[in-house]
């Protein structure tokens, strides 16, 4: 497509950092550039621990591990999400409980939480759809009164904050994305954030295989052996490499997508004010990151046909997920507990537009002409 969805960030410096990494020989995990990361994400969030992980399903895979999930366990999440958010805890053998989500801003709805909660449940997991947060305040005080962990899924939420704290920094565990359509890559890659530092040992084992090398690196003990089960979750410092050259101009990259964002806000305006399409909505204790442009269509059908008629100009637009209760292993693993009232309906209509790094102001005004066009609109 003359205008795609997505182009990965790239600023110009990765391959600078990456041959460094050949050169002093330092490919492998727990590098200098994954320490750089690491510490990026903790003096950006505040929380006491930062792991870069080989992804945002790795970390959150990570999380159920140190919650000791088991079979048996519930979670609670919304089914509008991607896989990743569930499979990290069917994994373990839990039932993933799935409530409805809020249309206004596609996030979990906060007021249905409680109905879901049974005696096995021991997770709450917001999705923070778009980089806009969930409604923390109302989640954090559930889970304090029913004793239960709260997991964010802020893979969209870097540089997002909500009432001033940055999201994934409000649960007692947070999950970064850095995949290539995130606004900040590393190809394949995430991280896992610790408020506090209660699970920061036993995390370090569980990235390291499960071993103490950690320790051993240091020199505090003479060998390293297998203390807890755990995986491979650390990535490449070469990878690291080139997430650090972006997250040097985090603000820069930032600032960029929320000058896309707000052009698309004020050109498709009057689309909405005609009520033809919807447009998102973001609380006002919420500070997004511009992670993605999404309208409403009427419905499915007048979604598929923009996509058409956008495809057929070499412009590539993109829907989203496919509610997960309504898939093959959700029929299996999990339960939608109540009315499904929002979120499939609301799926069905939702088209995300291309946003990325370093868009011309040509290319989305052509975007915005384009679905002028398709609904006859000047």
């Amino acid at each position: 497509m003359r205008i795609n969805f997505n182009v990965p960030p790239y600023t110009g410096k990765e391959f600078e950092y990456i041959k460094e990494c050949v050169e002093n020989q330092k490919i492998c995990g727990d590098g200098p550039y994954t320490a750089k990361d690491n510490e990026w994400i903790e003096k950006k969030t505040g929380v006491h621990k930062a792991l870069l992980t080989t992804s945002c399903t790795h970390a959150t895979e990570m999380s159920a591990i140190l919650m000791d999930i088991k079979e048996g366990d519930e979670v609670i999440m919304p089914s509008y999400t991607f896989v990743s958010t569930a499979n990290a805890f069917v994994l373990r053998g839990a039932k993933v409980v799935f409530v409805d989500i809020r249309p206004d801003t596609m996030n979990i709805d906060e007021n249905l939480i409680e109905k879901a909660i049974t005696p096995r449940t021991r997770a709450i997991v917001p999705v923070h759809y778009a980089g806009v947060a969930c409604e923390m305040d109302t989640i954090m005080d559930i889970a304090k009164r029913h004793g239960l962990y709260v997991v964010e899924d802020a893979a969209q939420g870097v540089m997002s904050t909500y009432k001033g704290k940055a999201l994934g920094s409000i649960g007692d565990f947070g999950n970064y994305s850095f995949h290539e359509t995130k606004n900040y890559s590393m190809g394949e890659g995430g991280a896992l954030l610790l408020r506090d530092e209660t699970f920061a040992d036993d995390a370090v084992i569980i990235r390291e295989k499960g071993t103490n090398r950690t320790l051993y690196k240091l020199g505090k003990v003479d060998k390293y052996s297998w203390i807890s089960p755990g995986s491979s979750y650390l990535p490449s410092d070469m990878n690291a490499a080139y997430l650090y050259a972006q997250l040097q101009m985090a603000d820069e990259i930032n600032e960029d997508r929320m000058d896309h964002y707000n052009r698309y806000m004020s050109e498709l305006k009057p689309l909405e004010e005609k009520g033809l399409i919807e447009l998102p909505y973001v609380p006002k204790e919420c500070v997004h990151n511009a992670h993605m442009f999404y309208i409403k269509c009427k419905d499915f059908e007048e979604r598929k046909g923009l996509i058409e008629y956008l495809t057929g100009h070499d412009i590539l637009p993109a829907s989203h997920y496919v509610p997960l209760h309504s898939s093959k292993a959700g029929l299996k693993y999990t339960e939608f507990f109540g009315e499904d009232r929002y979120t499939t309906k609301e799926s069905e209509r939702l088209l995300r537009l291309p946003m990325y790094y370093r868009l011309t102001n040509d290319d989305l005004d052509e975007v915005v002409m384009r679905i002028r066009e398709y609904y006859r609109f000047t």
